[in-house]
């Protein structure tokens, strides 16, 4: 038996949830196994004195403020007891220190959590926790809701609490218009904790240890995320810890927060210094998940029938299923499964599931990108290319496109001006210094995207040996372009953006994602502007699409469509549309 009185709960947790004997999902099972890599690291030594501090700090003084047990008997004024995977939560964070120091591991923490899971409640008794461990550095201590209502639930609880311990008056209490705060001198020390709203003006101006930021989800920008989280510079063991539900914009800088995360999880991205905590359902390979089942009800809720019924959650689920319209709500808060736009067309999952099996069929799997053109270079294919130039000042898109013993296959770029990147990657949201880093965009010198920029790349690819018979452009957008393309050798065709021809290049690529037989090189900047596509039926079967938001693109997908449509007219002209196009 350990020495510490929750160490041996801790451990249970993990080791329970590693061998198979509680249900957990991948990425809760990935957690506890980086746990126990952590243990055996000589990087860093455990020590969990500091974790256990706190523990102890909250549960001996800390009380519920509202509430029923699951037999319906009110928890107000009862004891605030830690459930193992919270004690597992403050281990982490507060255990694991650099070897031979006092600098903790972690300085982030990204905490994704469905509705119903006393979130709130225990990221503000974390918070007075650490406001006491951290009191001798004189700990300043923000907890940041994404409006005013949710910062003050944590604040409220606070309150609440410091008058029930009845240590009320020997803190320094703010409640106004202006401030909501509780600090005070501790002899050996001081502590603030102050909560305020996302769109707070003072956000510049923090300087704090720890910063807590509730409902993630509804941030816009990672620029907001980053602002608070740099208030703890001057600080060596600050801490920055974000906690969510999912919620429904593929988009969101908690989406691609989450993604990442995923990334440090499954050890394709490293990130030492973060602790990543998700509890999610399941998805099979296609994306969907079996949203009746009670497991994966369980794997998502780490509560599960201690703050949320499993019989209620249930009940959710057969509601959903039988009401489509509560279904994308039940997904989100119930099972933390990010819902796309509703009318956002595709599925991005079946495209990642498609192009992951081709990967595997052409033996493409952990190439480089270079190497996967290079083998693709090598194949015995006709490529078609086609451009997307109508904005020059934003996203701008090219692509080649090919088929191979059935599959079809895009090769994607995109072009950006770099002098408006960083306020479009900040308000926009999108990801263009990451599509840079892995090859997928060139950002230009100049205010536009010159059309040389696109011809060159074209003429990279040729050098490749990509056999590129026939560009497809619209002229009108872009004169200049058709007429370099044709200098340079290249065979270019006039193509209008008509919805109707675009028609038969969008049910390609629709029908072939379907098949498990579409391949994209796993470009995120493809599969970006894929998630941004809204289309309507049309009656003769044709079909209208756009971007959903007019913060998004779509420039990518459009690009790809343009140079499938190539492919399809010269097979037509060739008499063998038939034979591809029921392919």
């Amino acid at each position: 038996m350990s020495e510490f009185i929750n160490q041996d709960i801790v451990f249970e947790y993990a080791t329970s949830i590693v061998e198979g004997k509680k249900v957990a999902c991948k990425e809760t099972i990935q957690m506890c196994k980086r746990f126990f890599r952590d243990l055996e690291n000589p990087k860093y030594d455990f020590n969990p004195k500091n974790a256990e501090f706190v523990i102890r700090i909250i549960e001996k003084t800390f009380v519920h403020q509202k509430g029923e047990d699951m037999q319906g008997y009110p928890l107000r004024g009862k004891p605030f007891l830690l459930e193992p995977w919270q004690k597992f939560t403050v281990y982490n964070l507060l255990g694991f220190f650099h070897k031979g120091t006092i600098l903790r591991k972690y300085k982030e923490a990204f905490i994704m959590l469905t509705r119903k899971q006393g979130k709130t409640p225990f990221m503000s008794a974390l918070a007075w926790g650490l406001g006491l461990l951290e009191r001798k550095s004189g700990a300043e201590i923000i907890v940041v809701g994404a409006q005013l209502k949710q910062a003050m639930q944590s604040f409220n609880f606070l309150l609440y609490n410091l008058k029930e311990m009845g240590e009320a008056d020997n803190f320094r209490i703010l409640d106004n218009n202006q401030e909501h705060s509780i600090s005070g001198n501790l002899g050996d020390g001081y502590m603030r904790i102050e909560t305020i709203a996302g769109n707070s003006d003072r956000m510049d101006s923090l300087n704090t240890l720890i910063q807590i930021l509730d409902e993630l989800h509804l941030y816009k920008n990672a620029s907001q995320y980053n602002t608070i989280r740099e208030s703890g510079k001057a600080y060596r063991n600050s801490l920055c810890i974000g906690i969510t539900t999912a919620g429904d914009n593929p988009n969101s800088f908690c989406y691609n927060r989450m993604k990442y995360c995923q990334k440090v999880l499954d050890g394709t991205a490293k990130d030492e210094q973060l602790f990543v905590f998700i509890t999610k359902a399941d998805e099979d390979e296609n994306g969907e998940v079996d949203y009746t089942n009670p497991i994966e009800h369980e794997k998502a809720n780490p509560n599960y029938n201690v703050s949320v019924s499993g019989q209620e959650l249930l009940n959710d689920a057969i509601e959903a299923q039988n009401d489509p319209q509560q279904r994308k709500a039940f997904l989100a808060k119930s099972l933390n499964i990010y819902t796309s736009a509703m009318r956002a067309y595709f599925n991005p999952d079946e495209f990642k599931a498609s192009n992951d099996s081709v990967e595997e069929k052409l033996k493409l799997s952990g190439l480089t990108l270079e190497e996967k053109l290079k083998a693709l270079s090598k194949l015995p294919i006709d490529w078609f290319g086609g451009a997307d130039l109508s904005k020059r000042h934003d996203l701008t898109a090219s692509a080649l496109y090919g088929n191979y013993k059935d599959i079809d296959i895009v090769i994607p770029h995109a072009f950006f001006p770099r002098v408006a990147a960083h306020e479009k990657a900040d308000v926009d949201n999108i990801p263009l210094f990451g599509w840079e880093e892995d090859g997928w965009l060139t950002m230009t010198n100049s205010p536009i995207v010159e059309y040389q920029e696109v011809v060159k790349w074209y003429m990279k690819m040729k050098r490749l040996n990509f056999r590129i018979k026939q560009t497809g452009f619209d002229r009108k957008f872009g004169r200049e372009f058709f007429l370099t393309m044709k200098k340079e050798g290249f065979r270019i065709e006039d193509t209008p953006q008509l919805f109707y021809l675009k028609s038969e290049g969008f049910r390609r690529i629709e029908t072939k994602a379907k098949e498990g037989n579409f391949y994209y090189l796993g470009s995120e900047a493809f599969l970006y502007c894929l998630q941004n596509v809204r289309a309507v039926e049309q009656t003769d079967d044709a079909i209208k699409y756009e971007k959903v938001l007019d913060t998004q693109r779509i420039d990518v997908f459009d690009a790809a469509v343009f140079s499938c449509m190539q492919m399809l007219k010269n097979l037509e002209k060739a008499g063998n549309a038939s034979k591809w196009l029921n392919s």
